[in-house]
This record gives C-alpha cells, structure tokens and sequence, in this order.
C-alpha cells in the first residue's frame, strides 16, 4: 500500500516529466497510459508484499516477468520513451481482448470462461473499478470456486485501509463461505477478524468466526485440524487465567472428534497441560481413534484418487448415511459438491436427504438455491426448489418480482416450450418433451384455477398433434380434465376421436366410451357408440390377425433356416467322421464275419462302444489295434477285450442299488426334478431340507448304470400334509439351480395330469413383461410395480439352470392396477433395456395327436408303427438285411376295395423265427 500511494503521490512529477505541451496531445495521452501501467504494477507489488511469500504470484495474475515490467515502467517513468512502445503494444491488445469479452457477455451473461477471462485481463491491467464490477456481476449469476474467491479477498484486503473497507471485506467473506465448503476460505476469513480484534466487538467477531468456521468444516478429517490450531494460537496468545480453560475446553473438543494426527494433538495437550488429562478425555479420545480406522480406508480412497473423485465420494456418502450422523452427512456432500458441482445427481440426493431428514429451512432453502445456480439446466432441482420453498412458506413475491402472475405463468410456459423446440428439437432432431408434460400441466391450470377451458382444449389439440393421439392414455387424460371442469359434450366429442385415432389399447377406449353413454348418454348416443366401438374393434383385431400371421411366418421361416443350419452341421460332421474311418485295412471277409458275428456269447457293437468310452480297470490286458489314417500313418488303438467289458458292464449293474417305487405311496411321496448332476451324496444334502415339512421315511435318488446321479429322486414322507407342504418348495434354488418339485403321479394311469402349476389362460389382472435385463433382480422390478398398484405376487421366469430369461409376470390386486400400469410400464427403460408390458394371455400350445389307429382311405384299420426301445430314429434307415426282407403281396382287388387278408397269414408273418447272430452273419455271407 505504501508502494501504492508513493506512486499515486509522484504522479504529478511523472506527469512534469512526461515532456512539453507543445510535443502535442498524442504524446500527452500516451503519458497518461505509462502512468496508469505504472500504477497497474504498483498495486500489484503491494498486494505481494501485504499477503506474504505465501501467495501464488501465477496464479493471483503477477508473475517474475511482471516485476520485470514494473522496473522497466520505473524507469520508464523518468524516460517514457524508451519502453513507450511495448507498453502500448501490449496494452492495445489487452484492451482489443477485454472489449471482445465484454461484447459477447453482452450477448451471453452465462458464459463462464469470458468471465473469467475479463476479470484475468482486467486485474492486469489495473481497471481496479472494473474488475470489481466484473467479479461482482459473475458472483450473482454464478458461485466462485475457492481460487477466484481467495483471489478477490486477497485484491480487497490489500486495498482495505479503514474501518468501511474492512466491513466490505467481511461482506465478502460472508458471501464466499456461502458457495462452497472451503477450509481455506474459513482460515483467511479467522486470521483476518482476528487483525481487527483492536476495535469495538474485534474479540466477540474473531471468536464468532472461528466457531462457525469450526461448526462448518471441524469434521473435515484432513483439513480441519488447522482451523482447531489457528484457534487454540489464538486463544493462547490472549493472556489471561481464565482464558486458559478455554484452550482446554478447545483440546478436548478437538479429541473427542476423529481427525488425522489425533496421536500428535493428544501429546501435545498432555505436555501443555500442567494437570494430568482427565479420564473422560481419555475415554472419547480412544473413542475418536477407533471411529478414524473406520473412516480411513474411505479417506485414503479420496487422497489416491483423481478429482472429481466421484465413485469415491458416492462410497463415502453411503457409509456415512449407514451411520446416521445429520452433522457428518452434510459435510461429506458439500466435500463431494466442492469437486461435483456440476452433477445434478449429486445435487438432488443431498436436497432430497435434507427435505426428509433435517427439514431446517435456512440450510434447506440455501442448498436448493446453490443447486439451481451450479446447474440452472436441469429442471428437476428447479421443481424440487419451488416445492420447498412453498413447502416452508416462501412469500410469493421472494419467487416473483412481477404482481402479474398468470401473465407470468404463461409467459414462462410460452419460454420453455419455445427453448426445448430451438435448443433440443432443432439442434437434436428428437423431442426434449415427448409426451408433452409441460403443456399438460398448462392445460390443466388453465382449466382448474383459471377457469379457461378453451384454452386448455387448444393446448390439447396441440398435444394430440405431435403424435400423442395414438395412445389411449393421452386421450384419458383430456377426458378426464373434460370430465372435471367441462362438460358432456367434450368428453363425448374427445372419446370418439380417441376410439378412431388410438392404436395401442382401443378396447380400453371403448369400454370408457360405453361406460359413459351407458349412464348419461341416450338411446341415440348408446347406438351410435356401440356401433363405432364394434367397427373399430373388428378393423383392429383384423389388423392384429395380419401382423401376427406375418410374424408367424417369420418365426416359421427362421425355424426352417435354423433347421437348414443344424442339417448341414450334422451333414458335415457325419462327413469328417466318415473321412477318418475310411483309412483302416481290410481284413478277409470271411476271418472278420466269422469273429464278430459267429460267436453267440460276444456282445453286440453297440454296446461294446458304450463299454470302450468307459476307463479301463489297472492292470487290465489291453489288445492293440493298428488302423492306417487318411495320410497312411499307422496309429495305436487301446481296446478292453470284449469279454472284459462285458463283464464290467455286469459287475457294474450288480453294484448299483436298485429303486423299487411302490405306487400305494404317492400321496406321501413326492417328485424332485432338474437337480445338478453333479450333486454328491442327494439324499443326505436334500434330507434337511424336506425335513422343514415333516418328517422323511426315504429319500431315493436315481442312478445310471454307472452309477451317475441322473438329477432326480423321489422323497416319501411319513405324513401326507408334509408332502403337500413339500410342494410349496417349487422352484427353490439348490446349488443354482432352480428344484422343480411335483406330486408322485403315474401318468400312464393318469395321462391328462400336469404339473405345470400356473394358468395358461387370459388372466386380465396378471401382466407379462419382456425385455428385462437378464441384472434386474425381483426387488428392482416390485419396486417399480408398486408405484401402479398393489403387487400381489411377482415371478421372474428363469431357465432350468436358474439362469434369468429376461421375462417376468406380475400379479396385481385387481384388473385397473394392471390395465393402469400397461399404460404406464410399456415401453419404460430400465437399465437401457426397452421392456414391453402386456396383459397375460400365453398362446395355446399345440397338443399332440394321439397315437390312433388310422384307417386308409377305402382300406381296414392300419395298426400305428412301432419303433424301439429309445423311440423314432433319426435316420429312420432300415436295420433288416435285404435277404430277410420280404416283400408284401398286393392284396387282391374287390369290387368295393381290397379284400381282406386272411389271419391265419398275418398271425404268420407277425410270427418270425428267432435267429441268432451267426445265424445273421450267415446270410450275409451267402453270394
């Protein structure tokens, strides 16, 4: 400051200096720019030397080569004319620069980075008047970060030289506390109050600042500590005895709280202390470390992380809300706001948690005004702000200026129509109000409080429009309003526009339609309705029968490409395994018949491939088979002898425990089904799980002939209502898997009996919901159900490995919830997944024909085939050799059909000698 006003005091010499009047008035203006850079950098220099070496010469917008500057415009003060021309150079460009800024602010107050480039520009050049309107005008539209606020209460503590200057610089502090949790800030602010402890109240403000700064930021774990030493100094440095147990009162406010160098504040408040510590103190102290190893891992997060940080903070905050601290919670928000204050989401948490937690309408009315300044685009912390201001008694004139407030109204509807049609259709080619909220909530105060239903209809006219009047819900809605503030013949007029434009669910249209004729309507309106519903209803389900034959045949024509895809795989595969078997030598055909046909105790092929993918017993001889591949190679086959296996096979089968199901025991018997194969010992894992029900006579798993587990088992109980209490565990997941549990029915006594639990059937109070992702969990999905009506019961549709399908039935207490929430639910977005809502109506399943016997046409009963043991092959090639074939003999003619075959031939022909393998082996051997 000195520096200042010596410069100020020699500007009438530096002006005596500048040169004769007669050198003209361009070398007079030209003095005058040197004087005011002069004075530019003096007050630069002085601002340097009253904040100390502690203040960031770059970043306050002084740099060395600036105090280069001010010596050469020292200098240049007793001879301008030496460096007259880089002062002017530099000058005109700062001042070109500083006029574009303040054009286009004219154009745009909401651009950030101009504001800050003015106030940049300003500051250098010394436009101390200036750069103060320019940081007042961007701290009303916007909140400063804690640099361009130090930056300003810096600028003004090095101007401030009497009492006036020093309550604006309070002011000052007053407003940038408010933005922002800022440590640093709360410091300058004490240790500034605390140079004007010499005038009236100095000492009550010092320690009203610190209080406050305490009751803001002492929590803070890694900043706050200083702020408690900055008060205990101060406290100290007034010496007084009984100042002093208010430096013990700090220490032991300061210990019972969990900071960082808890270990360090503790010493030294036993080394100061002349007493010894009390046990209290000792108690919450230990206390306050034990909570800092619960919050450290999330405060080492925060210091190992880069800003923004926000996963971190968002961590943070939930274990913060876990705990229920009021006093913790807002501090760890306004941490995460300091680094996010752009995130909307962020914003709407903390003002949603103080709504409902705190409710305290200063701290609640201040952070929703910060939320709207940090982020004036997103609509919803505008909604929230006006809710809580009428919620807390906000006088009307504290949100509008202006008495006019329907013109208001409207004029603000009228504004953002027009902003989301410029600023989103326009730039985004896609609407920012699809369904058109904002006119809705127009129409219908224009229809509730300003009785003006023409211009209600007119706003829904324009709603209809812009492609809304296909949906069934949208026309509800007007009829509605109509219905509430209207008359009968809008609403008749509103639903038949609706029952000819509504695409989506014109039944429910109708049905509305029909109600109200049926009550207020007569004969005449009751004919007319009846017959526009019944010539809508036929046009559509006309329409609904072409598109699902369309997508049947899509259906049908992917299933025949896929069917296409699984021949020619097969096709392929059957090649390459006919390429590697067509390598090994040939043998003497009568050597090779002779042993594999000839002996009648060898087994059959068939089995003895089932027997050679088993694993041969230790020790076992093992023959070794030479075969020639495709190139020639020989290679080496190991194979059991034949023998061997067999009796393998055997020993196998006769260990394994054979189940004998008594039928007289269904009823206390149930059936368990699509358990993991790979589950050891079943009986024992299952056993106290059914005993929950009751109490288990046996449990029989079932077996292969290798004694695998084949997923399913049988669970007889003692009592029968424990079998009936075991159904209730259908579908419980067992090591993953989803237990399917059954009654023990024998179906073939039983043929039409199903265990398919659920209705197939049109259930008008149940919705089906596709397009779920496979993540959603039933909890994520009732809770979005409830929000349309009471949920009764909700099932995710999984595969049999538990796996998820993406499907999922929802049963609601009556048919409206359920039609409410197709409307409402079809076509939401959930996770980024499109879901379709629908009422539950599964498609009829294709039953079967049953095996009959068929009659051909003019001809007796045919006998239906017969085929194996393991069903219809694949190939459906026959087995029979050709020289046992017998062809049939043409049955003779009659005169109305053909005769009857005699049945002492059938009875022969069915009766077909037994014969044995070489008995086959000889008939192919036979030329």
């Amino acid at each position: 400051m000195a520096t200042a006003a010596a410069t100020s005091a020699s500007e009438p010499e530096a002006e005596s200096k500048a040169g004769p009047k007669a050198d003209g008035e361009e070398d007079e203006v030209k003095a005058a720019r040197t004087r005011r850079k002069v004075l530019s950098r003096a007050v630069a220099a002085a601002t340097y030397k009253t904040v100390g070496p502690g203040w960031d010469q770059q970043e306050e917008g002084v740099s060395e080569s600036d105090g280069d500057e001010y010596a050469m415009a020292s200098s240049a003060e007793s001879s301008p004319g030496e460096y007259e021309w880089e002062y002017d150079e530099e000058e005109e460009k700062n001042q070109l620069e500083i006029e574009r800024l303040e054009e286009q602010l004219s154009i745009n107050v909401y651009d950030y980075n101009c504001h800050v480039d003015l106030i940049r520009l300003l500051r250098l050049e010394g436009e101390l008047t200036k750069v103060r309107m320019a940081r007042q005008k961007m701290s009303e539209i916007f909140p400063l970060t804690e640099e361009l606020w130090l930056e300003w209460l810096h600028d003004e503590i090095s101007m401030a030289q009497d009492g006036l200057d020093r309550e604006h610089v309070y002011d000052l502090f007053e407003k940038a506390v408010k933005d922002y949790i800022c440590p640093n800030i709360w410091l300058e602010y004490g240790q500034y109050s605390v140079g004007g402890i010499g005038q009236k109240g100095g000492l009550e403000k010092v320690r009203s600042v610190f209080e406050r700064a305490l009751s803001s930021v002492g929590l803070h774990m890694t900043k706050g500590l200083a702020l408690w030493e900055a008060y205990r100094e101060f406290e100290s440095a007034i010496v007084e005895a009984a100042r002093l147990e208010k430096v013990h009162s700090l220490f032991r406010r300061q210990l019972a709280i969990p900071l960082y160098d808890m270990e360090a504040t503790f010493a030294e408040y036993e080394e100061w202390s002349e007493d010894p510590v009390p046990e209290s103190v000792i108690q919450n102290y230990n206390k306050a470390l034990q909570q800092l190893e619960k919050y450290k891992p999330y405060e080492e997060a925060l210091l190992q992380a880069e800003a923004p940080r926000l996963s971190e903070y968002q961590a943070y905050i939930d274990f913060e809300m876990k705990i229920g601290d009021p006093a913790r919670i807002q501090l760890i928000f306004e941490r995460a706001l300091v680094e996010n204050c752009l995130v909307p989401d962020l914003w709407i948490r903390y003002s949603q948690y103080l709504d409902r937690q705190l409710k305290v309408k200063d701290l609640v009315l201040s952070v929703h005004n910060r939320a709207v300044r940090n982020c004036p685009w997103t609509v919803a912390l505008w909604s929230r702000y006006l809710l809580a201001m009428e919620r807390h008694g906000v006088d009307h004139q504290v949100i509008s200026d202006s008495s006019k407030e329907l013109e208001e109204l409207r004029a603000a509807f009228t504004r953002a129509l027009e902003y989301l049609k410029q600023e989103v259709e326009e730039r985004f080619n896609e609407s920012g109000d699809p369904s058109c909220v904002i006119m809705q909530n127009w129409a219908r105060i224009e229809a509730r409080l300003c009785n003006n239903m023409q211009k209600a209809r007119e706003l829904w006219d324009s709603i209809m429009t812009r492609g809304n009047a296909k949906y069934a819900n949208m026309w509800l809605e007007y009829y509605n309003l109509e219905r509430a503030h209207g008359d009968t013949q809008h609403c008749r007029k509103a639903l038949h526009r609706a029952v000819q434009c509504t695409s989506d669910y014109p039944e429910h249209v109708c049905e509305v339609l029909l109600t109200m004729e049926r009550t207020e309507g007569s004969l005449e309106d009751w004919d007319t309705a009846v017959q526009k519903t019944e010539t809508r209803l036929a046009r559509v389900n006309e329409q609904r029968m072409k598109a699902a034959e369309k997508e049947a045949a899509l259906v049908q024509q992917e299933e025949e490409k896929a069917e296409q895809r699984k021949r020619a795989r097969a096709e392929k595969k059957a090649l390459k395994k006919k390429k590697k078997t067509r390598g090994p030598e040939k043998r003497g055909a009568d050597e090779d018949d002779e042993k594999e046909w000839g002996d009648d105790e060898e087994e059959q092929p068939s089995k003895r491939r089932r027997v050679e993918n088993s694993i041969p017993a230790a020790g076992e001889t093992q023959n070794v088979e030479v075969a020639a591949g495709p190139a020639g190679k020989c290679a080496t086959v190991d194979v059991e002898p034949p023998s061997k296996q067999k009796e393998k096979a055997a020993s196998l089968k006769r260990d394994m425990p054979k189940v004998l199901h008594d039928s007289s025991k269904d009823s206390i018997t149930v059936f368990v089904s699509n358990l993991p194969y790979s589950m050891q010992e079943p009986d024992v894992k299952l056993r106290p799980l059914f005993e929950a029900c009751g109490e288990v006579v046996q449990i029989r798993p079932i077996f292969s002939n290798r004694g695998d587990f084949r997923g399913y088992c049988y669970v007889e109980f003692k009592e029968e209502k424990s079998a009936l209490q075991a159904l209730e565990m259908d579908r419980k997941s067992v090591e993953g898997r989803p237990m399917f549990v059954s009654p023990c029915v024998d179906k073939s006594k039983n043929p039409d009996f199903k265990v398919f639990r659920y209705s197939t059937s049109l259930e008008k109070h149940k919705l089906f919901i596709s397009g779920l992702p496979f993540s959603c969990t039933k909890e994520e999905l009732e809770e979005i159900c409830k929000a349309h009506g009471t949920v009764k019961d909700l099932r995710l549709v999984t595969n049999r490995a538990g796996k998820p399908k993406g499907l999922a039935y929802v049963e609601y207490e009556n048919e409206s919830q359920a039609s409410q929430a197709v409307m409402k639910m079809d076509g939401m977005t959930i996770k980024e997944n499109v879901i379709k809502v629908a009422i539950s109506n599964p498609p009829q399943r294709k039953v079967p024909e049953k095996p009959e016997t068929r009659k051909a046409p003019g001809g007796p009963m045919l006998l239906p085939q017969t085929y194996g043991a393991r069903g219809k092959g694949r190939t459906q090639l026959s087995l029979l050799p050709r020289a046992l074939q017998r062809p049939s003999a043409a049955a003779p003619q009659a005169e109305n059909g053909p005769a009857a075959a005699p049945a002492v031939a059938a009875s022969a022909a069915t009766e077909a000698p037994k014969m044995s393998n070489a008995d086959f082996a000889k008939l192919f051997l036979r030329k």
